[in-house]
């Protein structure tokens, strides 16, 4: 349809949006006694598919591997705290400024990919 790119970067939304849940619900857990952090992990998974498919070079290979990359939550083993709790406020908040931040800015990046698409379809 519109390509790699614009299926990378929804697969890459999808993530952050997850994360930002999954931040969201640590914070809200910090004074939970013996709350075990967790965490997204996605972007190493989805760089190794990247890198094996575009190694064999087809098309169809990076598609189905940006279609089956999966993020996973994952609970840190970690206590910062006497009460078990594993959740260290600045880390979070600077996480989820981090998170928004990169949210935006591949909500711009697809829409200026769109823009350049529309722009090519009408000829300009």
């Amino acid at each position: 349809m519109f390509g790699n790119s614009i299926a990378m970067m929804d697969k890459s939304m999808d993530c952050l949006w997850k994360r930002q849940e999954i931040i969201a619900d640590n914070i809200a857990n910090i004074d939970t006694p013996g709350y075990k952090k967790k965490r997204i992990e996605f972007e190493e998974t989805f760089r190794s598919k990247l890198k094996a498919a575009a190694e064999v070079g087809k098309r169809d290979d990076v598609k189905q591997a940006i279609q089956s990359t999966r993020y996973h939550m994952v609970e840190e083993p970690h206590i910062t705290r006497a009460d078990g709790n594993g959740v260290n406020a600045d880390v979070e908040y600077t996480d989820l400024t981090r998170t928004a931040l990169h949210y935006q800015y591949l909500t711009k990046a697809v829409g200026d990919d769109i823009t350049r698409y529309r722009s090519a379809i009408k000829g300009q």
